[in-house]
């Protein structure tokens, strides 16, 4: 009801803002009515967080180290590939592959710093 009435404002509503109460008098809140569990919510929106970081520190990596990359983790819209399968899409051994996947994994990770 409480949705219904602030359509008309169209006001922001925070998902732990109580928005009514229930039969015994306690406060109900959004998060509560979407009957998600609050660790999901937090663990989608952190995994987006780092997905983003991800992305940004792309671009200390040469092209064929994002190529690989993307191939073999599925990233963006290509599906997950063996190293073989990327050595021949690449015209290039699985052992180069997986030199260029083991650099390029060095690069992110000393560039996303420790945690």
């Amino acid at each position: 009801m409480h949705l219904r009435s602030t359509k008309k404002s169209r006001q922001e509503i925070l998902l732990y803002e109580p928005i009514g109460s229930d039969g015994e008098g306690n406060a109900i809140s959004l998060i509560d009515i979407l009957s998600t569990d609050r660790d999901d919510v937090l663990e989608t929106v952190e995994s987006k967080i780092e997905q983003h970081k991800l992305a940004d520190k792309f671009g200390c990596l040469t092209k064929r180290e994002q190529k690989v990359l993307e191939l073999r983790f599925g990233l963006g819209r290509h599906e997950r590939q063996t190293q073989r399968q990327i050595g021949r899409l690449l015209g290039i051994s699985r052992s180069y592959v997986s030199r260029i996947e083991k650099r390029a994994l060095g690069k992110l990770q000393s560039e996303m710093g420790p945690y």
